[in-house]
C-alpha cells in the first residue's frame, strides 16, 4: 500500500496522508468574531434592515467607456490636425496627455488602424497615415455613387414634414462652420448626412456611408487642416439649400446640389 506524505514533526507542514483532513487555519475574520469585532455571516437571502448600504468611494468606470472616450478624442485630434500625417505617436505619451493609462489609448489606436487612419510602427507606436488629394477624390467619388441615388430616391418619396424635422441639424452645421473649428464642423456634418440617409431605413448603408465620410475628413499631407472657415461656411450653406430643395421635392435641384456638394469635397 502506498503511504501518503506525512507532515514533519514540529514544522507545521499539513498531514497529506490518504483520508486525513487538513484542519482549517483560523482567519482574521475568525479572530475578530471571537473578539466581538466582526458580525456573524448573514445567511443567503436574509434581510438585514438594520444595516446601511456601503457607499462607493468612487464611481466604477468601465474600460470600454474609457476606450470610447479616448477614441472620440483621438478622432477629434486627427480631424483638427493635432495629430499630424507622418508623425509617430506612442500610447504612453498620448495616455499622459489624456490622463489615462496606455492601455485604452493603445486599444483606441488599434481601432483607428483598422479604419486606416494610422498604421502600427513596431516598438514605437502609431504613425498617422499620409494621404494625398487623389485618395480624397476617390473617397468623394465612392460617396457620390452611394449617397446620390439614395438622396434622389428619398427626394421623390419622403414627405416634406419629415425633411422639415432635419432643419435643426442643417442649422447646426452652419453654426459649427462659423466657429471655424474643423473638428466641430466634421461632427455636425456627419450628423446631417446620417440623418438624411437614415430616412432610407438601411442600416448597412448608414454604416458604410459613415465610414467613408469619416475617412474623407482626415487631414491631407500638405497641412493640418484641409478647409478654412470660408470653405466650411460654403459647405454648410449647401446643406440648407439641399434641405430646401428636398422639402420642395425639386428633384432637379437636388441632383444639382448633391453633385456640387460631393465635387466640392475633392
Amino acid at each position: 500500500m502506498k503511504q501518503g506524505v506525512q507532515g514533519s514533526a514540529g514544522t507545521g507542514t499539513p498531514d497529506l496522508r490518504a483520508g486525513a483532513r487538513v484542519p482549517r487555519q483560523p482567519t482574521a475574520r475568525d479572530t475578530g468574531r471571537e473578539r466581538g469585532t466582526v458580525p456573524p455571516p448573514v445567511a443567503r437571502g436574509e434581510h438585514t434592515h438594520s444595516e446601511s448600504p456601503v457607499p462607493h468611494t468612487r464611481p466604477v468606470v468601465q474600460r470600454t467607456s474609457v476606450r470610447g472616450q479616448i477614441l472620440d478624442a483621438l478622432r477629434t485630434a486627427l480631424v483638427a490636425g493635432e495629430l499630424r500625417p507622418g508623425e509617430v505617436y506612442s500610447a504612453p505619451a498620448l495616455g499622459e496627455r489624456f490622463g489615462v493609462s496606455a492601455t485604452p489609448v493603445r486599444e483606441a489606436m488599434q481601432q483607428l488602424a483598422l479604419e486606416g487612419a494610422v498604421e502600427v510602427v513596431p516598438n514605437r507606436g502609431f504613425r498617422v497615415v499620409v494621404r494625398g488629394a487623389r485618395e480624397l477624390a476617390e473617397l468623394a467619388e465612392v460617396r457620390a455613387l452611394i449617397e446620390v441615388p439614395v438622396m434622389l430616391r428619398l427626394a421623390r418619396t419622403v414627405p416634406a414634414e419629415r425633411w422639415a424635422e432635419l432643419r435643426p441639424l442643417a442649422e447646426e452645421t452652419v453654426r459649427a462652420a462659423s466657429s471655424g473649428c474643423p473638428a466641430t464642423y466634421a461632427e455636425s456634418d456627419r450628423a446631417f448626412h446620417r440623418a438624411v440617409l437614415g430616412l432610407s431605413g438601411n442600416e448597412q448603408l448608414l454604416r458604410i456611408a459613415e465610414d467613408l465620410h469619416r475617412r474623407a475628413q482626415w487631414p491631407l499631407a500638405g497641412g493640418p487642416v484641409r478647409h478654412g472657415r470660408a470653405d466650411l461656411v460654403a459647405d454648410a450653406a449647401e446643406h440648407t439649400a439641399l434641405l430646401d430643395a428636398l422639402i420642395a421635392r425639386d428633384v432637379a435641384v437636388v441632383r444639382s446640389l448633391v453633385g456640387e456638394h460631393f465635387a466640392g469635397a475633392v
